[in-house]
């Protein structure tokens, strides 16, 4: 673990006083929720200094998450981790399952390196500083009438210096310009209306639907992913949905984004297709089958002493 990611690690979290690290804002700056993100991610960094596990896994409860950074839900403080983990962090800030006293507890491991590459990229190296030695750019010659540095030579590569003055000094100092140029961050509608259209595309696939990839199909997809739910939390709701109406006329007619995705209706679902999944799923083929009337042979055999004559007196 590098000793940068040790000093930032040294100044996250506290138990009496929150604080957010502007690195941190910044890299979410342009998702609304920047603020608890960095919160979250924040106590989690912290957190992972704490740990007495070599391997570097940490487990704490969303409960206690939400106690330490206050004024959110423990369900807001899973859905900002989810977000964190399979938006922002993937692969950085990395979740299980794990045992923990025969229970299974949510551990995190942070890959301090990396969370340091994303928070900190690249900047330009000053000719001065770089590999502890002093290197200065060539300057382009200037041009006193005569012929000019590519005319004399015109396979001659002249680095152009960027000249900067210090206040405090007599002297000038050169800085090239970066030979790389910092990886732009994708923006984050993109992103979640990428999702939303992957979420659309399985609805579609999985009720015949025919949905079209437009505002009023997308609005509450892209709102329930805004708020931290993850497109496989979206797609697990259809599943399930599917399943527990796909074989009903009536209710077949709620399998639809708008209603589905809906802010009021949408936690709940959830909370059921989580159980579903639980419980085991039952296989594809077999869904819709749950309110059929069993098989006419079937049902004929077992009820082969019933006399369906009509009795005497009563009309046909």
């Amino acid at each position: 673990m590098s000793q940068i990611f040790e000093i930032v690690q040294s100044l996250s979290g506290q138990r009496n006083c929150i604080t957010i690290p502007v690195p941190y804002l910044d890299f979410f700056a342009g998702d609304q929720q920047a603020h608890a993100l960095g919160a979250v991610l924040n106590q989690l960094v912290f957190w992972s200094g704490k740990s007495d596990l070599n391997d570097g896994w940490f487990y704490k409860e969303h409960s206690e998450l939400a106690a330490e950074i206050r004024g959110v839900s423990e369900d807001q403080v899973q859905r900002l981790v989810n977000k964190i983990c399979t938006r922002w962090l993937p692969d950085v800030v990395q979740k299980a399952q794990r045992q923990v006293n025969g229970t299974k507890k949510t551990h995190y491991r942070i890959n301090g390196e990396a969370l340091i590459d994303v928070l900190f990229p690249p900047t330009p190296v000053s000719a001065e500083s770089r590999n502890g030695k002093r290197e200065v750019a060539e300057p382009v010659p200037q041009n006193h009438g005569t012929e000019n540095a590519e005319a004399r030579d015109p396979n001659r590569e002249v680095a152009e210096p960027i000249l900067y003055t210090d206040h405090y000094s007599d002297h000038h100092k050169q800085i090239i310009n970066p030979s790389c140029p910092v990886a732009a961050q994708p923006d984050p509608a993109v992103v979640i209306t990428d999702q939303a259209k992957q979420v659309l595309s399985h609805l579609n696939k999985t009720t015949g639907s025919r949905y079209q990839v437009c505002k009023s199909s997308l609005e509450n997809i892209r709102a329930r992913l805004a708020d931290g739910f993850t497109p496989e939390e979206l797609v697990l709701v259809v599943d399930y949905s599917v399943e527990k109406w796909g074989s009903d006329l009536k209710m077949a007619e709620y399998l639809r984004p708008s209603t589905l995705f809906l802010p009021s209706k949408f936690p709940g679902y959830l909370q059921s297709a989580n159980k579903w999944e639980t419980a085991g799923r039952p296989a594809r083929e077999t869904w819709g089958q749950r309110n059929k009337l069993p098989d006419s042979a079937v049902f004929r055999s077992s009820h082969q002493d019933v006399t369906y004559t009509i009795p005497e007196g009563f009309r046909g």
